[in-house]
């Protein structure tokens, strides 16, 4: 079987359900290194009552766990939403090389207050339409 973003995408998608059935805002995130995923996070803000327990952060600091290293140098990491400033800071300071990302955040995305000079690689709209789909038929059950 090839590791495609594709297939990493779907691991993020899966953590994106863990937060859906908790009625959390379905975000998941994974961290790769190395084809091995060492890191897994989706969203538990209310679950925690915390406002930094998104999914990105979760699947940061495990994978820094994993390693034993702040540093996330060789990691990519891929999440279903793109990420908020909060998030794209702490991607930043782990030095994580690569960013997948599924579904853009027009209101609250990092890419509509950074302008990244870094050397960070951004890679869109990896299986847009199912990231999409989660976020839509999340909001809609809220509303009705």
């Amino acid at each position: 079987m090839e590791l495609t973003p594709d297939y990493y995408m779907k691991q993020a998608l899966r953590q994106a359900e863990n937060s859906f059935a908790e009625d959390e805002v379905p975000i998941g995130a994974i961290v790769v290194a190395n084809n091995q995923i060492i890191g897994k996070g989706y969203n538990q803000v209310e679950r925690l009552n915390d406002p930094t327990a998104h999914a990105e952060m979760l699947a940061i600091t495990a994978a820094s766990g994993a390693l034993d290293s702040k540093f996330l140098n060789e990691c990519e990491l891929y999440v279903t939403v793109e990420p908020c400033v909060m998030c794209y800071g702490a991607i930043k300071n782990a030095r994580i090389k690569k960013i997948h990302i599924g579904c853009m955040e027009p209101k609250h995305g990092f890419t509509n207050f950074v302008q990244d000079r870094t050397k960070i690689v951004v890679n869109k709209g990896v299986l847009q339409e199912d990231c999409a789909l989660l976020m839509t038929t999340f909001f809609e059950g809220k509303r009705s």
